[in-house]
Parts: structure tokens; C-alpha cells; sequence
């Protein structure tokens, strides 16, 4: 089934974190190591692994763009052991945000970027998806949580329907279950303190925050969309985009600043056959603003 999938961009590093990470988490693996030439930013590693039986891609790209807290992954434990456990792993070599152990909502739990800066939230709790991610509304979008949250929700309800077979439009709403009040300023009252999104039947989260973190959303964490037709392809381009005649390989930021992919589902086969069709697929993909899917099977086909 076809998976909104979250994608990292780091510096040299997306072999050696993605080997970390499917240490930390069962039902994890490496899924392809991907050579990409010839690139803007050289020679890159396109790495694919699962967590907990979720999909992730990371890519070595160069140093353009750093992780901050403004999105964050949520892992859901089922005992403070196991919280303790791993946020010994990933607070070795990192940085807390919130230190570990007991808030009013949840009596176990921390908030830390590991050692390649990418920011986790460990807490106890049971049920629902393992690892959800968590976007922080801050800076010029703090306030925007909740209008963020209905934008995207209406988006994937009203998008084309996949292929036969696939993940279809699925449940995609938005709840606010908790909303600061009067005495958690600098927080605006009524805005989001929390809140829980679903998107295609995938989990993700959002809050506000009116403090000053210096940071803002950027391209190191973007979500990619697997589309199965150029029309899937037109439609969350055109929809998701700020500006539709921006963006560059697929890729784009919407209204808040959130980065995300719009990809053909086949171009995870296009990029793991041999290497003269990969360097002619990224050849054309390097040429593209919105994909061409017709034009990247010619590509993959040597047409």
C-alpha cells in the first residue's frame, strides 16, 4: 500500500542514521541504499528503511538544510522501561529539549534531538500508531496550527482516488483535543496546545507555539506523497502548493511552510534498477518543477 512517507535530508549521514534508527525500534529494516549521480549537490545516497512497519526514505545531500524542533516524532511506549531505554539511545551524543520525566501529560517522557539533530518525543502511552510526527506551528506560523491542520485534511479528502489496490482517500480529519488558556502565556489563548490529524488513516500531530525557538519549518523534513497517476500528481501539486510554479523535483512548500513530496508511486522501481536507467531517471527528474510521469517512464525505459 502506498504510505505518506516521512523523508530526511541530511549532510553525508542517511546510511549511518538510518542503521540507528532500525536498531532502536522492532518490525524495523533497511529497506535500499540508492545511488543518485550527477546531482546539484553531487554524488547522493537515497536511503529506504521502515520503522515499527512504517516507511521513511533519508538522503545524503549535502548541508543545505538542518533539523530543528519544529517537527518532531512522537514514539508512543508501553512502559517506562522501555522510554528510559530509548531515550538513553537517542540522548547519547544529543541534546534535550525537555528533560526526562513526569509532566501533567504523561508521567513518563522527554523531548530530544539525537545526535544528528533530529528531534524525538518519547512518552509513555498505548495505543494508535508507533511513531507519529509532531509539527510545531512557531514563529511567523504560530497561531496557524489549526488552520494548518484543516487545510491538509480537506486536501487528502477531496483528492483522486489511487489505483485499484491501493491506499485509497481513507479517514483524513482534524480534532483539537487541548487548547491553551489564560494562563499559558505567551501562548495566545484558544490557540492549538495540541492536536491530532489523520491523514489517508496515517497519524500526525500538530501544536502552536508563540515562544521564540529561532527556527522555522525547512526542507530537512519533508513528507512525500505516492502517487499512482499524472492527475493524483496535478491534483496535489496544484493544492498543496504556495506557489505552483515554484518548487523543484517534485518537491514543494505549501502556505505554512511545510515541505512535501508529490512523486510517482513507481518511481521507488525506476530508482532500484540498473544504473543506466537511474542516472537517465534522475537526469529528467533534475529538469522537472511538478513530475512528468509519462516523461519519467520514458526515461526509466530508454525511450
Amino acid at each position: 500500500m502506498h504510505r505518506i512517507t516521512p523523508h530526511f535530508w541530511f549532510d553525508q549521514e542517511a546510511r549511518e542514521a538510518a542503521s540507528f534508527y532500525t536498531q532502536l525500534f522492532p518490525s524495523s529494516r533497511l529497506e535500499s541504499v540508492t545511488g543518485l549521480r550527477n546531482t546539484p549537490s553531487g554524488d547522493c545516497d537515497l536511503v529506504r528503511f521502515t520503522l515499527a512497519d512504517q516507511p521513511f526514505m533519508a538522503i545524503s545531500a549535502g548541508p543545505m538544510f538542518r533539523f530543528n524542533p519544529t517537527i518532531s516524532f512522537l514514539v508512543r511506549c508501553g512502559s517506562e522501561a522501555e522510554v528510559d531505554a530509548l531515550w538513553e539511545r537517542l540522548a547519547e551524543g544529543g541534546k534535550p529539549h525537555l528533560p526526562l520525566g513526569a509532566y501533567p501529560f504523561s508521567p513518563r517522557y522527554g523531548w530530544v534531538a539525537d545526535r544528528f539533530g533530529l528531534s524525538w518525543q518519547v512518552m509513555l502511552g498505548s495505543g494508535g500508531q508507533k511513531i507519529t510526527p509532531v509539527l510545531m506551528f512557531t514563529g511567523a506560523a504560530a497561531g496557524q496550527a489549526e488552520a494548518a491542520m484543516d487545510f491538509y485534511a480537506s486536501a487528502f479528502r477531496a483528492a483522486p482516488p489511487p489505483a485499484e489496490g491501493m491506499l485509497g482517500g481513507g479517514e483524513s480529519q482534524a480534532s483539537v483535543l487541548a487548547r491553551y488558556g489564560e494562563s499559558h502565556a505567551p501562548e495566545r489563548p484558544g490557540s492549538v496546545q495540541f492536536a491530532a490529524l489523520r491523514l489517508r488513516g496515517q497519524e500526525f500531530a500538530a501544536m502552536d507555539s508563540a515562544r521564540d525557538h529561532g527556527c522555522t519549518f525547512n526542507e530537512a523534513i519533508s513528507f512525500l506523497i505516492p502517487c499512482d497517476t499524472q492527475v493524483e500528481i496535478d491534483y496535489f501539486w496544484n493544492r498543496l502548493a504556495a506557489d505552483p510554479n515554484a518548487g523543484q523535483c517534485g518537491w514543494l512548500k505549501d502556505r505554512f511552510g511545510v515541505s512535501w513530496q508529490v512523486d510517482p508511486a513507481m518511481m521507488r522501481k525506476m530508482l532500484c534498477g540498473d544504473a543506466p536507467a537511474v542516472d537517465r531517471v534522475t537526469a529528467a527528474f533534475l529538469r522537472m518543477k511538478k513530475f512528468d510521469l509519462a516523461a519519467l517512464r520514458r526515461a526509466y525505459e530508454g525511450r
